[in-house]
């Protein structure tokens, strides 16, 4: 054998010894249970505690808040024609709305890829195609990058910086009406 080959076996070797574990007992999550069931299910006694904090804004999002813009954004994206499997593009950095748009997604079965701000548009491109996305969460400083994808795109900043052709997040979040479609009103440059 090789001294190339015997490095490559070697680093596959140690690679896989490496484990990091935690002092702490592994926590139990079923399999048995969405991940929104589980985050949710004792939210009657946690519903006004902190679940999310955002560390730039200092806003405070209790489990009830989380929960239900989670379940008002879920209604959202379901009457743009997501579907059960589908898949949900987020191209977000960390965020309240992230956490938002994953949850939603988890209500109704749908599936999210998570692309970081930061690729290229190419890179965006691939991952949005290899996942068969049918629509992308971002804001609208990364609307450029995914544009020509032909893609729904939803932007999570408020409603007067939303580029011509795209959705508001808010529109989605504040969906409970029955009759309320989101597409029903785009923001144009000229509002």
């Amino acid at each position: 054998m090789s001294t190339r080959e015997e490095t490559v076996t070697d680093q596959k070797h140690s690679s896989a010894d490496v484990i990091s574990r935690s002092k702490l007992p592994d926590i139990y999550i079923p399999n048995h249970l969405p991940l929104h069931d589980y985050i949710f299910q004792n939210i009657s006694k946690y519903a006004a505690k902190p679940c999310l904090i955002n560390g730039p804004t200092g806003d405070v999002y209790t489990y009830a808040d989380v929960h239900a813009t989670s379940r008002k954004l879920s209604a959202g994206l379901r009457k743009l024609g997501v579907g059960q499997h589908d898949d949900v593009m987020i191209l977000l950095p960390n965020s309240p709305e992230f956490v938002f748009t994953f949850l939603a997604a988890s209500f109704f079965g749908a599936v999210t890829t998570a692309a970081n701000p930061f690729f290229t548009p190419a890179e965006i491109s691939k991952q949005a195609k290899a996942s068969a996305a049918k629509l992308i969460v971002t804001q609208s400083r990364y609307v450029d990058k995914v544009r020509d994808l032909g893609l729904l795109i939803i932007c999570t900043d408020s409603s007067s910086l939303i580029p011509e052709g795209c959705l508001s997040f808010s529109e989605l979040t504040h969906s409970g009406e029955e009759d309320h479609d989101p597409r029903a009103r785009r923001v144009s440059p000229k509002e």
